[in-house]
């Protein structure tokens, strides 16, 4: 009878705990937000620190391949280094055509508001009839100054208040923003000199907290699902940048206007598997409709040339083969990942899927394995 008590109490304790979670199911989730928005630098640290390793590993294994003490720190400086080099020469090359873009909007805004003017009038409803009907209203002396005093000063009031307080918020806004890209680069600078010392006191607690079999398992999956996000950025990147460059070389040839910020938006929004050079397509679609509606219906085409070329040659050989996972896997785990968590999901599914996807394939395969035969026995 004890030992049957004992043998409910494991099921018992489940069930409590359930209840808890259901009954406090809403200060519970508040609090988990309270905390996630609290730690969202430290994991933005984590993020940077994670990507910036895999370029700071390929420096410091070909500059220093014999280690020493200053080959971390000028790997971790060069690493730094090129990305803001990166990013400095894609607002080079993007912010003097959008500028010009913006402009050509501006004087194509003109002729529209001529044009709407023009309706109006035709209509008796443009502004001279107001001036004139407003004029005959004064005239008469049907105008109560008192009251449109009244009206016009809470209307400033309400709209000055509402343009500082925009205005605070903004501040505020950009002030917290910069703080936390602060904490965050520190963070990840920390995260990076110290990684083998985190890694093993992380492998350490496992080690001492979890049964030799599940501490295996444990690692077996870590290290899976980190071998497929290493080769997941290091191939998107790639691909990225073959797709950016084959579209501004096609459209400086083909004669397209902002071929130079187009090619780089399409490169950046690449990043985002399957979906994103369909984003970049659109915006710059309709940049290019600015300047000409016809050349932006020819480079709708010629996108749609580039991504099955891209779709069939460049990215199978480049991310496909790199991360092991099927066309139709990549599909369903973008589409499942952006409907759960937006770009961010995209961003992790893909990688996340392809670490399924080799677990399973080895357990299958090493569960369909033939029993060894056992040796023939002499006769």
């Amino acid at each position: 009878m004890k030992q049957n008590w004992k043998s409910w109490l494991p099921l018992g304790g489940m069930l409590f705990a359930l209840y808890l979670a259901i009954h406090y199911w809403t200060p519970f989730c508040r609090l988990a937000q309270l905390g996630l928005q609290a730690a969202a630098p430290l994991l933005l640290g984590a993020v940077m620190a994670y990507a910036v390793n895999i370029l700071m590993s390929m420096l410091e294994s070909r500059l220093f391949p014999r280690g020493g003490s200053l080959s971390r720190p000028v790997s971790l400086v060069l690493a730094y280094a090129s990305l803001a080099a990166i990013l400095a020469l894609v607002v080079r090359m993007v912010l003097p055509e959008l500028v010009q873009c913006v402009g050509l909007l501006a004087q194509q805004a003109a002729p529209v508001v001529e044009q709407l003017n023009q309706t109006l009038l035709d209509r008796n409803l443009g502004l001279d009839q107001l001036l004139e009907s407003y004029g005959a209203s004064l005239a008469d002396g049907s105008v109560d100054w008192k009251q449109a005093l009244e009206t016009v000063g809470k209307w400033l009031s309400q709209s000055l208040s509402g343009v500082m307080g925009s205005m605070l918020n903004l501040l505020s806004s950009a002030v917290s923003t910069a703080f936390n890209l602060l904490v965050s680069f520190i963070f990840s600078i920390y995260l990076l000199m110290g990684k083998e010392r985190l890694g093993s006191q992380c492998a350490r607690v496992l080690r001492t907290y979890l049964p030799e079999r599940w501490y295996g398992g444990a690692m077996y999956v870590l290290n899976t699902v980190n071998g497929c996000f290493r080769r997941f950025v290091v191939g998107q990147c790639t691909e990225a940048v073959i797709l950016g460059l084959l579209c501004m070389a096609g459209m400086l040839l083909l004669g397209f206007p902002y071929a130079t910020m187009v090619g780089t938006l399409i490169g950046f929004t690449a990043l985002i598997p399957v979906a994103g050079a369909y984003i970049g397509a659109g915006v710059g679609a309709f940049m290019i409709f600015t300047a000409s509606p016809v050349k932006a219906l020819l480079f709708l085409l010629f996108i749609a040339v580039l991504q099955q070329l891209e779709g069939n040659l460049i990215y199978p050989r480049v991310v496909g083969a790199s991360i092991g996972l099927p066309g139709v896997w990549v599909l369903a785990a973008v589409t499942i990942g952006g409907g759960v968590l937006g770009v961010g999901g995209m961003l992790l599914a893909v990688p996340l899927a392809a670490a399924a996807y080799q677990m399973l394939r080895e357990d299958v395969r090493r569960r369909n394995l033939p029993a060894e035969e056992p040796p023939e026995t002499e006769r």
